[in-house]
């Protein structure tokens, strides 16, 4: 087995409030290690952070690479991640916090744990609450029901996707959907409108969906607006919202399968009362 070196990376979440949705492992982590390296939007979390870290280094200017020429988001992130690697290279023990869960819809954690891994570094994740766990609470959705598909929009509007309209389908970042250039950090009706075409062929227009977006402050309100599926382009969106698509087709029953088991099910009830018979 191959020493660790000296330095250490743990990715943590802060929780889509952080008030009262932080772990106390996390916060643990934010409190006793030499820096904390965040991508947190929100400034009631970054003011805390900024209060409790030994030291503390802010990766959000980092999207400013977006404006250069021939630069993309994957550089900005590529960019957080080797910012993260620095500190850990220098010995450090180094906690990166991100909002909501550190592993969902947060490549840098993935790549920055991947790469320290790669070096012969000690490094893991640590779960916090994310924007799912929120949307499952303030929808009253159980994701048990009936089942439920996730996806990013942009992959699902360029890839062949199955869609299963007896389950809960979930669109990650419809707000920026259907931007290939990944510089953008917003969307335009037109590329709603190919979103929605493109769902038309599984669900009908006057579909009910809803747009989700979690409260990430004590001050702001969750956001659960329901709307016809052919609204949609002319809907007002953010980069953090959530486009929720409810069920529309009731399942139907595989009674092929349920045979089978049945099958199975009666065989081991009559195979010990056969034996008690042959005993007597």
């Amino acid at each position: 087995m191959l020493n660790k070196k000296a330095g250490k990376l743990v990715c943590v979440g802060t929780g889509m409030r952080m008030a009262g949705q932080l772990t106390p492992l996390a916060k643990s982590y934010i409190e006793s290690f030499d820096v904390v390296i965040a991508a947190v939007p929100n400034m009631f979390t970054r003011k805390w952070l900024q209060g409790v870290a030994k030291e503390y280094v802010c990766l959000l200017d980092h999207y400013d690479d977006t404006k250069v020429d021939g630069k993309t988001r994957r550089d900005t992130y590529r960019r957080m991640a080797d910012t993260i690697l620095h500190e850990v290279r220098q010995g450090k023990k180094v906690c990166a916090a991100f909002y909501g869960h550190p592993g969902i819809f947060a490549c840098i954690s993935h790549m920055a744990i991947a790469d320290a891994r790669q070096e012969g570094f000690e490094a893991h994740m640590e779960p916090g609450i994310s924007a799912l766990d929120s949307l499952v609470a303030d929808l009253g959705i159980d994701p048990g029901t009936f089942g439920m598909q996730s996806m990013e929009a942009t992959q699902f509007m360029i890839y062949q996707r199955q869609i299963d309209p007896t389950a809960l389908l979930v669109l990650w970042q419809i707000g920026i959907a259907g931007d290939l250039t990944l510089k953008r950090f917003e969307t335009e009706p037109a590329h709603l409108q190919i979103i929605v075409n493109k769902l038309m062929k599984t669900y009908s227009p006057d579909h009910e969906v809803i747009l989700y977006e979690a409260a990430t402050h004590p001050l702001e309100q969750t956001r659960a607006d329901k709307i016809r599926l052919c609204e949609l382009p002319q809907a007002a969106l953010k980069q953090i919202t959530t486009l929720v698509i409810p069920a529309a087709n009731k399942m139907q029953i595989d009674q092929e399968i349920v045979d089978q088991l049945r099958a199975l099910s009666d065989s081991r009830v009559a195979w010990p009362l056969l034996v008690q018979v042959l005993l007597k």
